[in-house]
């Protein structure tokens, strides 16, 4: 039996986390550096204090107007993040401040700043309730988001931004597609259930779990009855095969399809179809190729830029696509809470027109009669509806289908409003069903 990890070993592994994401870094291989023992805690401590960043940002610069050294302001800010919280506290304030200094001491880089850290954290415990009040008015605070991002949800959904900005501070939960190839769901949840893992279904091959649990304790992943996907992301490939028979003999392209697991999905229900998985990234594509592998699922994968099909393309039409664009992944901050802090505003619409880009080029791939979705985990409009509104607007071979266009990140304790055909607790996203008119014919790649 191992002995319990300090909490002060957990508060230094989350603030070097904090302070790789300040540096423009993303989340998950700063937290795939802290060591194995650590790193569960310490992922659990940096996502809450992610997701309260701003304000503890607002609090160190009432208790210190210059910000200390990068170090020794991540762990500051890590300590004041978790003795802020006034529901749900993970610790006691006096305990987080006393092994927030005792993790000052033991690290050479924080080590200077030990006494400065000790007395703006000694003060928050005095003055609490008044530096509270004093940053009540800053919505950055109120919202953890930054401010560029709550105005864009202003203008996007006047009546619903707000929702939006507090389930996006809420954990994600954690939710299973089932491999209906090798297992259906019932079965599935009574082997959950005979180790103690509750979960209860979602959309149509999903069920959520009662909460996370490492995939290596929950039974069947090494065997591949399950993967991990979001229950918004399993419509994916149910709205592209939709329009098909189940047996039909499709050709179907998954653009951007790393990591692979809507590749895997249409796998699983379309047993007949030959799946082209492209991503541009090769290290990205060895985990569509491992996934598959694990699933004992068969695609052909391949390494391209699919906004460059003259690289790649054989001639030969897709009957369906399935875009699943790079966006700013402004639907999933539950699941990734540092990507508010590394998105900036001018990544949208950069982002939009590398989407147009994929959108013009995969078009003339389609068989006439085919169908196209499109599809982001983006919230935002300029990656959803205003795209694709441009889209149809320059090509009158195109026909819009009825789907589930934006749907907005929701947890249980949010269900009005929820569609016939949107999942519960699920992440945001966007997806455009658009069928190719029968009459066109699709144009050979450029040389």
């Amino acid at each position: 039996m191992h002995p319990p990890i300090p909490l002060w070993r957990q508060l230094q592994a989350a603030a070097s986390v904090l302070a790789s994401v300040r540096r423009g870094e993303s989340a998950t291989p700063a937290i795939a550096r802290v060591a194995p023992a650590v790193r569960p805690g310490a992922q659990a401590l940096a996502y809450h204090v992610l997701r309260q960043l701003a304000r503890a940002d607002a609090l160190r610069r009432q208790l210190a107007k210059k910000a200390p050294p990068p170090a020794a302001d991540a762990l500051l800010c890590t300590a004041l993040a978790l003795a802020s919280q006034e529901e749900g506290a993970l610790y006691e304030p006096f305990t987080l401040v006393d092994q927030a200094v005792e993790a000052a001491k033991r690290s050479k880089d924080t080590r200077p700043q030990q006494a400065f850290i000790n007395a703006c954290l000694r003060r928050f415990l005095r003055e609490r309730e008044a530096l509270l009040a004093a940053i009540e008015g800053d919505p950055v605070a109120r919202w953890n988001h930054p401010a560029w991002w709550i105005a864009l949800l202003q203008r996007d959904y006047p009546e619903d931004w707000e929702q939006v900005l507090e389930v996006n501070n809420t954990p994600a939960p954690m939710t299973l597609r089932v491999n209906t190839h090798k297992i259906s769901r019932e079965p599935l949840r009574e082997l959950l259930a005979a180790q103690h893992i509750a979960s209860e279904p979602v959309g149509r091959h999903g069920l959520i779990l009662d909460r996370p649990h490492a995939v290596d304790a929950i039974p069947g992943f090494a065997d591949g009855l399950w993967s991990v996907q979001d229950a918004g992301a399993q419509l994916a490939a149910e709205l592209l095969l939709e329009p098909f028979a189940p047996d039909a003999p499709l050709r179907i392209l998954d653009a951007c399809a790393a990591p692979g697991g809507k590749t895997a999905h249409l796998c699983e229900l379309a047993r007949q179809a030959h799946i082209v998985a492209l991503d541009v990234d090769p290290v990205r594509c060895e985990r569509i190729h491992q996934n598959l592998q694990r699933l004992d699922l068969r695609a052909e994968v391949r390494t391209a830029d699919a906004g460059e099909p003259s690289t790649w393309w054989d001639g030969k039409p897709f009957d369906a696509i399935l875009l699943d664009a790079p966006c700013t992944a402004s639907g999933v901050v539950r699941r990734h809470p540092d990507v508010r802090w590394l998105r900036r505003e001018a990544d949208v619409s950069q982002l939009a027109a590398q989407q147009e880009r994929l959108l013009t080029a995969l078009w003339p791939l389609l068989k006439p009669g085919g169908t196209l979705v499109y599809c982001t985990c983006s919230v935002f409009r300029a990656e959803g509806d205003r795209q694709v509104a441009a889209f149809l607007a320059h090509n009158s071979t195109a026909l819009l289908r009825p789907g589930p266009g934006h749907f907005l990140p929701r947890d249980r304790s949010h269900p009005e409003g929820v569609r016939d055909n949107e999942p519960r607790d699920h992440d945001g996203f966007f997806y455009a069903v658009v069928q190719k008119s029968a009459q066109h014919a699709p144009a050979p790649p450029e040389a």
